[in-house]
């Protein structure tokens, strides 16, 4: 799949207006995908626990979002403990995406519609540059996890399996 160039995003608009250096890797989403994270570090050519997944929560009291490795899931449990709620559970697609106010499979942590408490698995600090949904399907970007989590004012915890 080629890669494309890319029009702003509202992550990229947040980013920039931020002041964090980013890079941008768009390429061509294929539809039929079953995944859209290891689909965009198979494509880019990235280890996938290095390539991190959005996924928006439902704690009962509010939603919320958890950034892993595509490469593993998501610890309901673990991720309850670290907003201190009593549980979480996947929240409903629609509600994930009116939240956010992006598509699923290209939900980005950043530069949401609604900022929700987030959380990034601790794995993240393993690397320099980690790498999180752009904002639409077929595009990523890559920034330092420091960066991702001031940006998001993310706690960070072990919540990946």
């Amino acid at each position: 799949m080629a890669r494309r160039e890319t029009s702003g995003t509202p992550a990229t608009v947040a980013l920039a207006a931020a002041g964090i250096a980013f890079t941008q890797h768009a390429y061509d989403h294929d539809p039929t995908a079953r995944s859209f994270g290891l689909e965009a570090a198979e494509v880019l050519g990235l280890p996938p626990e290095q390539v991190f997944k959005t996924l928006v929560v439902d704690t009962g009291t509010g939603l919320a979002v958890a950034v892993v490795p595509v490469a593993g899931t998501l610890d309901l449990k673990a991720m309850a403990t670290a907003l201190r709620a009593k549980r979480a559970s996947m929240a409903d697609p629609a509600a994930a995406q009116r939240s956010s106010g992006y598509v699923l499979g290209g939900i980005s942590p950043i530069g949401q519609k609604r900022p929700l408490p987030t959380v990034v698995d601790e794995s993240a600090e393993l690397f320099d540059v980690v790498y999180v949904s752009g904002g639409r399907r077929g595009l990523d970007l890559g920034l330092s996890p420091t960066d991702l989590v001031a940006v998001t004012d993310a706690t960070v915890a072990d919540i990946g399996r």
